[in-house]
């Protein structure tokens, strides 16, 4: 296939998981090797086309930044690969602990299953908890789907509620929509709510905030499919380098929790003109 149909491909799909995104993005950059002067409109269309996959930014700003682009395009295909924050959280899942957790989360319902003794409560997010559910039914994991409006009484019978994390910034959390009511209904019962942030989710403050705008319209922000945050509800940040218990009174001084994984290379943030 040719490198810009790659990409077309690409920008194109639907549904996939940001490890996959990331290595068919990665793998259809490398194939500008002959013609490189297509990188920063490539990684432009990216995510343009893909605004809520923060791995995607991550490693579109690093390959624009790097003194080899496609070198750094196969390294950074490996290190997403080799991501230990599903380990990381299968390990820190108290035995026969009730989940809460928001739509599909993909990390959460990966270490749900491999645990295996725990049960799960999924809250819809835009009618994607049924596909949570139905995919731990399979696995006979005990689970329950609730409606949003039934989510606080999906807190108050959880232990822990965990929020996936589709991009992180300095103080704020880019998830799933529902998840800033959940995380809300955590913290008022004092429920431990962790986050998890995957390789490539934590962004420097300029891609962050494009991030941001790209998801959010300010005038009509409820028609947004995502909500953002505020780092003060959230306790327990578990990625790719482990597990980092911070205060949620002290949050807002924990910026370098949450950014430095890329460069921030702006020059991908000017809109493509096609």
């Amino acid at each position: 296939m040719h490198p810009i149909e790659h990409l077309r491909y690409v920008a194109r799909a639907t549904g996939a998981d940001p490890v996959s995104l990331v290595n068919e993005t990665a793998q259809a950059l490398r194939g500008l090797r002959s013609e490189p002067a297509g990188l920063v409109l490539a990684a432009r269309r990216i995510v343009e086309r893909h605004p809520t996959c923060a791995p995607l930014w991550w490693l579109c700003a690093s390959v624009l930044a790097a003194a080899d682009p496609f070198e750094k395009a196969r390294e950074l295909s490996a290190q997403i690969d080799a991501d230990e924050t599903t380990n990381y959280l299968v390990d820190a899942l108290p035995a026969d602990a009730t989940v809460c957790i928001v739509g599909w989360s993909p990390t959460a319902l990966e270490a749900i299953a491999r645990r295996g003794d725990c049960r799960a409560i999924i809250v819809d997010s835009f009618g994607t908890g049924d596909a949570a559910v139905n995919a731990l039914e399979r696995l006979d994991i005990d689970v329950q789907g609730v409606t949003l409006e039934h989510a606080a009484i999906g807190v108050q019978m959880s232990d822990v509620v965990i929020i996936d994390a589709l991009g992180c910034g300095g103080t704020e959390v880019l998830a799933v929509g529902g998840s800033h009511a959940v995380a809300a209904l955590a913290y008022c019962e004092n429920k431990p709510a962790w986050t998890v942030t995957r390789r490539g989710t934590r962004l420097p403050i300029a891609l962050w905030n494009a991030m941001k705008l790209a998801n959010r319209d300010a005038d009509a922000p409820w028609r947004s499919d995502v909500d953002v945050i505020p780092r003060q509800l959230l306790g327990r940040l578990i990625g790719p380098t482990g597990i980092s218990d911070i205060d949620i009174n002290t949050a807002q001084n924990t910026v370098q929790n949450f950014i430095g994984e890329c460069p921030a290379s702006t020059e991908m943030l000017v809109r493509s003109a096609m």
